[in-house]
């Protein structure tokens, strides 16, 4: 998961856009959820549908170069997009009161890309979690669907003041994700695992997360980093093995530029360092080891996959070489 800026663009303008009795969908689901039932009849679910238009789909794969949000896979290749609501618009897990944040289901800040394995419920395969973080539950399963876990006070129709709601799910438009979950890259059995991040100023409150499962977090970790991680299923075995085969890329490549530069350093310090032939072949390893390292950063760039990964991999690579 990767911070991605929404910018200033006006949203689609379908998300505003009018039928043919003139109304808005917000004006039109304002009309259903207030509509006055009689005694034992159940309010039916309201269909919403502008936030499936084309302009929004084309705006998000834009944003995030036909990226899930969560997870960083092309969607494309597994199937068509979820457009995704970040508060659930017909309902909340796990608050059977609470009719779903549907008052702003068709506001463009609510709206995120996600592969159909991150947003849909499903029973998935999801490796034992080591190091700082341990399974909230072992038989839960992941996939965000109508998950919007907080603490603080819930808001209520329609209120768009969310100031006493603390999501406890990131939203890469809003948050920085870099600060709550971190990649395991080192050769372990941990490899390809998304942790939660590792923080110091520590909420000395306890907090009971029931409805993701009775075990305790450790204290020192960031429980959005792991809440996260566990809905939107970030460690599922696909997830895993496709992180574990781009960090085994990085590292081939990490390896062939050390060793590049060993060989101009060793030729640098011949006694043949002053003859053409060995200065042409020192300045072209030198270019092939710049290509190599323009690749490793290119694996970095918002439209690679799995983006963010990379660039933790190449800032470690970094500080590794600083040492």
């Amino acid at each position: 998961m990767r911070s991605v800026k929404r910018g200033n663009k006006p949203p689609p303008p379908s998300l505003m856009s009018t039928k043919k009795d003139g109304k808005t969908e917000l004006e039109r689901v304002r009309a259903h959820m207030t509509k006055v039932l009689k005694p034992n009849e159940k309010r039916e679910p309201f269909k919403f549908s502008v936030y499936k238009s084309d302009d929004v789909k084309k705006r998000l794969e834009e944003l995030f170069h036909g990226k899930c949000a969560y997870c960083e896979s092309f969607y494309a290749s597994q199937a068509p997009v979820d457009v995704e609501h970040y508060r659930p618009k017909g309902a909340v897990e796990g608050e059977h009161q609470h009719p779903g944040y549907w008052w702003v289901a068709m506001d463009w800040e609510n709206l995120l890309p996600s592969c159909i394995d991150c947003n849909r419920r499903r029973k998935q395969i999801i490796p034992v979690v080591v190091n700082n973080m341990r399974q909230l539950h072992q038989n839960m399963q992941t996939g965000k669907k109508d998950s919007f876990p907080i603490l603080g006070v819930r808001s209520l129709a329609e209120n768009k003041n969310f100031s006493q709601e603390k999501p406890l799910l990131l939203d890469p438009t809003r948050d920085n994700p870099s600060e709550h979950i971190a990649y395991c890259i080192k050769n372990d059995n941990a490899i390809g695992l998304i942790i939660p991040q590792t923080i110091h100023d520590v909420d000395d409150n306890n907090h009971d997360y029931a409805m993701l499962g009775q075990e305790r977090l450790e204290r020192n970790v960031s429980i959005r980093g792991a809440v996260s991680i566990q809905v939107y299923g970030l460690n599922r075995i696909k997830l895993v093995q496709e992180r574990i085969s781009l960090i085994n890329r990085m590292s081939f490549l990490e390896e062939v530029v050390v060793e590049l530069g060993t060989i101009i350093q060793n030729l640098n310090n011949s006694e043949l360092n002053d003859f053409p032939d060995v200065i042409n072949a020192i300045r072209s390893i030198k270019l092939l080891q710049e290509k190599i390292l323009t690749e490793m950063r290119n694996l970095t760039m918002p439209h690679a996959p799995f983006s963010s990964l990379a660039k933790a991999y190449l800032d470690d690579f970094k500080e590794r070489l600083l040492t």
